[in-house]
């Protein structure tokens, strides 16, 4: 594809014109199909031109495709009344990002803090390799040194602790902490999921001391593990959950979900944004919750995941190293450049991410089917092997 572009050239586009889409397949300008395991970097939950979906999102544009939000409307008051019923929290802001949702949620937990405790009580840990988004605070919650560079001065008030290592994470406490964000499966730092004791300790530990605990499930939610969010798996319940990505399945959708004890911590004028809970955005969100968030839907996702990583683990190549995940979430660790796996497969028609230098990526959409997952298989086998 060429270079001379009028966008910037913040991205390193593979050399594809797509123009369609329909289920999990998309289609170039030349008529070439492609298989999709990048979902949109997990945002088509529901694949392409999902029926329900566009005819939801078109009735909304066709009546009300935006208000200023010292209105109400019922689409997004019904889909507020969803995702908190769902997740068994108490309030949601709706807003436009997965970075905006982090963004918010710190404020959240440094208000709680500050009102609480005072103004010396504002410090966030994150872990090592997570990722968070790209705006100046939460490039600088994202726990990752490559990001840490050229936009100084970074925000203060972050410090960052390793995985699944309790010991550094008590080195790391201090009286000035007032929250932890954790994914429950690092996607961008390299699809890892984080281990049960190391989670629930880190809960104990924060419960006792009233740091609250942040779960960014802007990757990990809404269905891509088989539940509803990453952090079910570790039978525990966060102060604070973020969200995007798939919850839009398409349309630009994120937002923070708080329990009871921090309902009422902003009050008007404490936060806003412009486009959050545009009722087009919404209208889409709620038929991804119909459809994808019901304990049949779930299961399936489950039972899937787990047939894509037993498929990947009977490939027997010495390319591979590791095959980690949850759900539909999967890492393949490799012994040559990730690059070369995605180039490979886009030429035999497979469209892989990348999690870094040596992972691949696998973010299917929800409604991949088995037969799709074991043609996928096959393409990556005449790669590997």
């Amino acid at each position: 594809m060429s270079t001379d572009l009028s966008l910037m050239s913040t991205y390193s586009y593979l050399p594809v014109n797509l123009i369609k889409g329909n289920g999990c397949f998309l289609y170039d300008d030349k008529n070439n199909e492609y298989l999709d395991f990048t979902s949109g970097i997990g945002v088509n939950s529901l694949g392409y031109c999902n029926s329900k979906w566009v005819e939801a999102i078109s009735n909304a544009a066709s009546t009300l495709q935006h208000i200023s939000n010292i209105f109400l409307n019922k689409t997004t008051l019904n889909l507020a009344d969803k995702i908190t019923s769902l997740s068994d929290m108490s309030k949601v802001f709706f807003c436009n990002s997965g970075a905006e949702a982090n963004e918010g949620a710190i404020k959240l937990a440094r208000k709680y803090s500050f009102d609480k405790y005072g103004n010396k009580r504002n410090k966030i840990l994150t872990l090592k390799q997570s990722f968070h988004g790209r705006t100046l605070a939460t490039l600088t919650a994202t726990g990752q040194d490559k990001f840490h560079n050229y936009f100084f001065p970074f925000v203060e008030g972050f410090d960052y602790f390793s995985a699944n290592d309790i010991e550094d994470f008590k080195e790391k406490l201090s009286n000035d902490v007032c929250a932890v964000i954790m994914e429950s499966i690092q996607g961008e730092g390299g699809v890892y999921p984080l281990d049960y004791e190391f989670v629930n300790e880190v809960y104990k530990i924060c419960n006792k001391q009233d740091i609250l605990m942040i779960f960014d499930e802007v990757q990990c939610g809404i269905g891509r593990t088989g539940k509803l969010f990453g952090y079910e798996h570790y039978n525990i319940k966060p102060d604070i959950v973020t969200i995007a990505k798939g919850l839009g399945a398409g349309l630009p959708i994120g937002g923070f979900l708080c329990n009871e004890n921090l309902s009422n911590v902003f009050k008007a004028g404490d936060h806003g944004t412009t486009f959050g809970g545009n009722p087009v955005a919404c209208a889409g969100a709620l038929v991804v919750l119909n459809n994808i968030c019901t304990q049949e839907k779930l299961n399936e996702i489950t039972e899937n995941g787990e047939y894509l990583m037993n498929s990947l683990k009977n490939i027997n190549s010495n390319l591979i190293k590791d095959i980690r995940g949850k759900g539909l979430m999967i890492g393949i660790e490799t012994e040559i450049p990730s690059s070369e796996i995605q180039q490979k497969a886009l030429e035999k028609g497979l469209l892989l991410l990348t999690a870094g230098k040596n992972v691949v990526r696998l973010l299917p959409p929800l409604v991949i089917t088995k037969d799709e997952i074991k043609k996928a298989v096959e393409i990556l086998k005449s790669i590997f092997i």
